[in-house]
């Protein structure tokens, strides 16, 4: 218990580790302040058996008794504000935190790991931190500063009750300790079946179109039935490990209790202990219970506060790429790659590649799905870092570049657009959320938006559903060409942005494009022929090799993929329907 406290301890701030220490602190006055009612009490028995009860006893009593609750009232909100605000705060400032370093953890990460363990651990991890933890943690702090409190008091009165009480706490942390042991092997299958109930939910409620459009309702839903049950079962087990011990804590604390009031009255009886003393012992033994069993029944959860501190860890342990280079501003917007292999795990992806991208120019890149066109590009905005060789930009190693700064010379427009749950102005201005107004519609002009974001309800101020799904496929794509052109980078790498699009949308985003790439050095990922066909150099890239490399004209007059691929194009679009 006392290391799963340090644990958590550590893991908060320096400031809301102050202030979870300030509660604690308090709680010795909140303690003392509880004890009170002690005296208070004594002094209405011993005017009783003096016979000696008169106006001025009655009133001391009342006395200490209001200042014991009203301390205890006090200092109780103090705790709980000081409490409330360090769960909180450290609930944010880890989320900020896991956000900042999910930033800098190369891309191969999000492939690896699932969305669900992701979500989960920034969602229902964090929630549980500020909800559960940090008041497991007080009122089991709190706990432990009573019974600290009580003992004290105790080895004052009488020393062979302040032992009894020793050897129950000893026995109940035995339990306890006991306790937090057993729930070590159920501990990852719960915190993997809650990872397991997100991700189910979140793919079941972003691919409901597609299940219903292959009529796969009954099976989907049962993949999501199979994960709720696992964490049914999983919390289920948890709990039948818990309970044994809980009851045995329950039952130490009892007979510590039982026993220190049976031994009082045995002194008492003896001779060797005032009937006062005696009374107050069995006061005493109320107290402890009381003291014991809240922090027994909230000891139980303590293994959750493990879980939540271990996997906030788990994610701020990945190493980060070296992002701590120099803010360089490159001489020229040169991209050269030498000798570059990249790997996922073992399965080489990029095997000894080199090319050399001059400013100002457009590069178009094509070839086979899955032979490594979109991990190229990837390597060049630093994405991931290379295997082995380098990649340079300006002719300064990407490396040496700090994130930030390297990331101001890219811009980017994927064949999949994600847009935030939020106005249409600020998805526009998401990179530059200093931008005027005037800036975010003079870009949807350029990026050819501008008349069907006035020809919605609020225009500009239009709210739209998380991932543009309120939103045509061309709508987003526009949009995410206006978001890239408010950003004006030197370096635009397109992402196949025109494979998905219909005819209808294609004459817009082409404009769009155009306005975009002006100036500019251009990486395209394309498979139109018109999208390539004018570039300056084509490389042709399969099973991570360049296979060939030229402008349109040149690969034209060779055998190879790219003029097969031409060959293809122009025969699917001499079809026509008899």
């Amino acid at each position: 218990m006392i290391r799963t406290l340090k644990m958590y301890f550590d893991f908060a701030n320096k400031v809301n580790r102050k202030k979870l220490l300030s509660a604690m602190f308090l709680g010795v006055f909140k303690a003392i302040f509880a004890m009170l009612k002690i005296p208070a009490i004594a002094a209405v028995i011993q005017g009783i058996l003096d016979d000696n009860m008169t106006p001025t006893v009655i009133w001391t009593s009342f006395g200490i008794m209001c200042v014991s609750v009203a301390g205890q009232v006090l200092i109780g909100l103090k705790t709980t504000m000081l409490q409330t605000e360090a769960g909180y705060n450290t609930c944010s400032g880890k989320r900020i935190e896991i956000a900042e370093h999910l930033r800098y953890l190369p891309m191969g990460f999000f492939n690896a790991n699932s969305l669900g363990g992701i979500t989960n651990i920034t969602t229902n991890t964090m929630e549980q931190l500020a909800d559960v933890a940090t008041l497991v943690v007080m009122i089991t702090t709190q706990g432990i500063i009573t019974t600290a409190v009580i003992f004290a008091f105790l080895l004052f009165f009488d020393i062979r009750i302040a032992l009894i009480l020793l050897a129950g706490i000893l026995v109940f942390s035995f339990f306890n300790t006991m306790m937090q042991r057993a729930t070590i092997p159920a501990a990852p299958r719960v915190a993997k079946a809650g990872e397991s109930l997100v991700s189910a939910v979140i793919e079941y409620i972003q691919g409901i179109a597609e299940v219903k459009n292959f009529n796969l309702t009954e099976k989907t839903a049962k993949k999501l039935e199979g994960a709720i049950k696992e964490k049914q079962t999983a919390d289920t087990k948890m709990e039948f490990t818990v309970i044994p011990y809980m009851f045995l804590q329950g039952l130490a604390t009892k007979l510590t209790g039982v026993l220190m009031c049976i031994v009082s009255v045995y002194f008492y009886l003896t001779g060797t202990m005032p009937l006062l003393y005696a009374i107050i012992m069995t006061i005493s033994s109320f107290m402890i219970y009381e003291s014991l069993d809240m922090m027994g029944g909230f000891s139980a959860l303590m293994r959750n506060v493990n879980i939540i501190v271990d996997k906030a860890n788990e994610v701020l342990s990945i190493p980060p790429m070296d992002i701590d280079g120099s803010d360089y501003i490159p001489e020229s917007m040169d991209i050269e790659l030498k000798n570059v292999s990249f790997a996922y795990e073992d399965k080489t992806i990029i095997d000894d590649i080199s090319l050399k991208i001059p400013s100002g120019t457009t590069t178009a890149i094509v070839g086979p799905s899955g032979g490594g066109k979109t991990t190229l590009t990837n390597l060049m905005a630093r994405f991931w870092d290379v295997k082995t060789g380098e990649v340079l930009l300006g002719g300064r190693n990407v490396k040496d570049y700090n994130f930030d700064s390297l990331m101001k010379n890219f811009s980017f427009v994927f064949q999949r657009v994600y847009l935030f749950e939020d106005t249409i102005a600020n998805n526009i201005r998401f990179g530059t959320p200093e931008a005027s107004m005037d800036k975010v519609i003079e870009a949807a002009k350029k990026a050819r938006c501008h008349d069907f974001i006035m020809s919605l309800p609020d225009g500009y101020e239009t709210i739209i559903g998380e991932g543009g799904a309120s939103l045509s496929g061309g709508e987003k794509q526009r949009i995410s060409i206006a978001r890239a052109i408010m950003k004006d980078a030197p370096i635009i790498i397109l992402d196949e942005a025109t494979a998905n699009v219909d005819p209808e949308n294609e004459a817009e985003l082409t404009k769009a494009i155009e306005e975009l790439t002006r100036n500019k050095t251009i990486i395209m990922i394309a498979h139109r022929l018109k999208t390539v066909r004018h570039a300056d150099q084509i490389l042709v890239v399969a099973d991570g090799k360049i296979t060939q490399r030229g402008t349109h004209e040149e690969l034209m007059e060779r055998k190879g993929i790219y003029r097969d691929f031409v060959s293809e194009r122009k025969e699917a679009v001499s079809w026509k329907i008899a």
